[in-house]
Formats: structure tokens, sequence, C-alpha cells
């Protein structure tokens, strides 16, 4: 049967004449080795910083209705949680945007540097105003982290187990709320540090793992998918051929890796309009569109409204617990 051009695409750069490659089925067929699981790790790490900023925020936020520390009220402590989630839903729309039009290697390292750089000053705020501007920052980090990690670890990793790998990775959000919750009240009920100091101590941790992990990101390559896409062939071979050197060199069993390869029929369109998006979602995925945003609006606005304040629930119900049973 011929292929068929997608009638959705209406970028000018889909009129260009079309590609066959084995790069897809280069990248599937790879078995799983140390590489795949560096670039889990390297990648797959921003679930965790965003259970640990959640937590931590949660947490902190009686303590930072102290006068020693902000002075912030229930309704500020809120309003913070409020421009995390706003800031991480507008750099997800706008680093995904990026992502397509850049590649994917760029946007993860300016997200990351956002993080660091949103969460290290949330430690030196000195107000409610900075505060929540800074949350706002972390937010975007956080956001565009998702648009151009998803991406790129879903473009890297085999098929047959892409689906387990991005259940695993979402999953270790708990891992980073559990961390964060530890050490919250660790630090906190330990009494080694003034409260004053340990509430901005709790921010620099998220700030040192995110430098941490510029490191294990600066050999994770480009997305050969991504490259292909921009019809930039030459760089998508060469980032193959290395990490098919890398896996043979990790000493796992290769032999999958001989034999014919199936080639497929790309149409490089390189970047899609706002228009040639929702066209897709809206008319040949609308039922799928629907069910995800149900998703993340149950996620991102109702269940996140619940557990970024819960710290402050607890302590104010609690207390009037206390007081009605009495001694």
């Amino acid at each position: 049967m011929p292929d068929q051009r997608p009638q959705t695409v209406t970028s000018d750069l889909a009129a260009s004449q079309p590609l066959r490659t084995t790069i897809p089925a280069r990248l599937d067929r790879l078995p799983w080795s140390r590489f795949h699981t560096l670039l889990v790790a390297a990648l797959g790490v921003t679930w965790i910083l965003d259970g640990l900023e959640v937590t931590i925020v949660s947490t902190l936020g009686p303590v930072l209705k102290r006068p020693d520390t902000l002075s912030l009220t229930d309704a500020q402590v809120g309003e913070a949680a409020s421009a995390y989630v706003a800031g991480a839903v507008l750099g997800a729309l706008g680093f995904g945007w990026a992502t397509d039009r850049m590649g994917r290697r760029h946007i993860f390292v300016i997200t990351l540097a956002l993080y660091i750089i949103g969460v290290g000053l949330s430690g030196l705020a000195w107000n409610a105003t900075s505060f929540m501007i800074f949350r706002m920052i972390t937010g975007l980090g956080i956001g565009g982290e998702y648009a151009a990690i998803n991406s790129a670890i879903d473009e890297l990793v085999p098929a047959r187990v892409r689906g387990r790998v991005d259940l695993f990775v979402n999953g270790t959000f708990w891992a980073g709320a559990a961390l964060g919750a530890g050490a919250s009240m660790g630090l906190l009920k330990s009494q080694l540090l003034p409260v004053p100091i340990v509430w901005r101590l709790l921010f620099v941790i998220g700030a040192i793992l995110g430098a941490a992990v510029v490191v294990l990101r600066r050999w994770v390559p480009e997305s050969p998918r991504w490259l292909m896409t921009h019809r930039r062939v030459a760089e998508a071979e060469s980032v193959v051929e290395q990490i098919e050197r890398r896996v043979r060199a990790d000493g796992v069993e290769t032999t999958a890796m001989n034999g014919i390869l199936p080639s497929v029929t790309i149409y490089p369109a390189g970047s899609f309009s706002l228009p040639d998006c929702l066209k897709v979602m809206i008319g040949d995925y609308r039922g799928r569109t629907a069910y995800v945003l149900v998703l993340m609006i149950a996620q991102a606005f109702l269940y996140n409204a619940v557990f970024f304040t819960y710290g402050l629930v607890l302590t104010r119900y609690g207390h009037v617990a206390d007081e009605q049973v009495g001694p």
C-alpha cells in the first residue's frame, strides 16, 4: 500500500519531499542497557523534584506564617501555591512550543536552570510578593521540564518498554514527596538549626539536587527523531551511531541489533502551527483530548488545591480538636 500523507498537516515544511529511514527501528531494537538507565535517571528526576517542591511548600505552610519567617497569611500561602501551578502551566505551554523549534536538549537545559534559579531564590525570599514571584519562576522551570523531558524519554527509549518507563518515571513523584516530607519534618523537629534558617535550607536542598542533575544531563544526546523532522538526517545518524556504540560498550547482549531493519517514510514538517495542533486535537482526537483535559484539571487544579495546603488544614483543625477534647 502506498504511503499516505497526513491530511491534517498544513505547514509549508510538510510539502517537502519525504524521507526513507531506518532510525526509528534502530532505536527500538536496542536492548536495555546502562545508557537507558542513565537516561531515565538524568531526565526522569524532574518528577522527583516536583514531588519534593510540592511537599516542602505544603509542609512549610504553617511555618511561613510565623513572624520570624515570612509572616504569610493562609490566603498568601495558597496564592504562592497557585503561583507555582500557574507557572507550571505557562511553562509547559511556552516551552512545549519551543521544544519543537529548538530541540529537546536545548530546552531541558534551560528549564533545569530556570528551576534551580527559582527554587534557590525561594529560599532567599523576604516577603510574600517575592516568595510568590520566585515560586512562579520555579513552576515555569518544572512545567517546561515536563514538555521537554517526556518527549525526550519517549523518543530515546525503545517502544517495547516505553509505557512501563513512562509509568515508572511519572510515579517517582511520590519518591520526591517522601523525600520532601522526611527532610522537612526531620529538620524542623530536630531543632539543630533555628526555624528561620531551616525553611530556607529546605529550598536550598532542591537547588543542590537540581545542580547535581546538570552533570548527568551533559551527555544526554539530542533526539534523533526530532532531528529527522527538521531534515537534519546526518546529525540524527551520528547520534544513533553514538548510542549504538554506548550500548555495545555496556556489554549487554546485542545480537538483536543485527539483521535487516524495516524502514519508514516520514514527511519532515519541522514545527507545527497552533491551528495545526488544534485541528488534530479537536478534530481527529477530540475524545482523547477531552479525556486528558479532565485528568489534567483534576490533578493540577483539584488535587493540588488540597495537597498544597493540607499542612494549614491539619494545623488549624488539629488545634481546634485539641481544644475541644481538653486535658
